[in-house]
């Protein structure tokens, strides 16, 4: 019999003291409501209404974030120039900003004082208390997640590949679409995954922006402050199943990507 070294008990003891420290009040807070308590949330429209814009704006801060940061993702994968670390900084500064700065900082913009919040204005988009405002913060909160995906996707692809095909003639431009970009749909497929995770968990920097209508996080904080955790763990419950679902099925088609590479 193989006589373990305390080194390997070690990393096993950590692995269970970490397990225990996440699944622990996860756990507890899903099996804490009964089902009564659960099924009356989700006839709540308000709790049917938050979630739903949750997953919505979600959801569209992901498409923003596939839209421009692709290309911002292959420039920073592919050249090199003066300034590139200041650029990737910049695209990671959203991850170490306080959340309510974040919230302050783009009302900052948004707002009347502005020249852009003025601008805005005129064309009839309003930024505070509105579901403009939430894509708004939930993409910036969500791009550096999708751009540093798919750049490390992008810089594990070959550049060969690109030579070879711009060689035989094609476009730049074909060469992305037909070479570069089906090569890193699995990155692509995780760094969308990852900008809706954070989008969807985001709170501090909403409700600076917009209070209302109401994300899930903000109703679930309403909720809590009013009434405690009897009312607010049932509308969590919810929001935390839809959201397993989701990304579930988002693992299981990067997972067939992955088959079919």
């Amino acid at each position: 019999m193989k006589v373990r070294e305390p080194f390997f008990w070690v990393t096993i003891s950590c692995g269970a003291v970490i397990m225990v420290f996440i699944l622990l009040p996860i756990v507890e807070m899903l099996t804490a409501p009964s089902l009564s308590m659960i099924m009356e949330a989700i006839k709540d429209k308000n709790v049917v209404s938050s979630i739903r814009l949750s997953i919505v704006t979600a959801a569209s801060a992901a498409l923003i974030a596939f839209v421009f940061g692709t290309p911002l993702a292959y420039v920073l994968a592919r050249t090199a120039f003066r300034g590139k670390r200041l650029v990737e900084s910049v695209v990671d500064l959203p991850i170490v900003i306080p959340h309510p700065v974040i919230g302050i900082a783009i009302l900052s913009v948004a707002g009347r004082d502005h020249w852009l919040g003025m601008l805005l204005a005129d064309i009839g988009v309003r930024v505070m208390g509105s579901v403009t405002g939430i894509i708004a913060v939930l993409t910036f909160v969500g791009l550096p997640f999708y751009v540093n995906a798919v750049k490390n996707g992008f810089e594990n692809i070959p550049v060969r590949l690109e030579h070879v095909s711009r060689s035989l003639g094609a476009s730049m431009t074909s060469t992305f679409f037909r070479v570069t970009f089906p090569l890193a749909r699995r990155s692509v497929l995780i760094g969308l995954l990852m900008c809706t995770a954070r989008a969807i968990s985001e709170f501090g920097a909403v409700v600076v922006v917009a209070y209302h209508p109401m994300i899930a996080p903000v109703l679930i904080y309403e909720r809590f402050e009013a009434y405690g955790l009897k009312y607010s763990q049932p509308v969590a419950v919810w929001l935390v199943s839809i959201c397993l679902i989701l990304f579930l099925a988002l693992r299981i088609l990067i997972l067939r990507t992955e088959k079919q590479e």
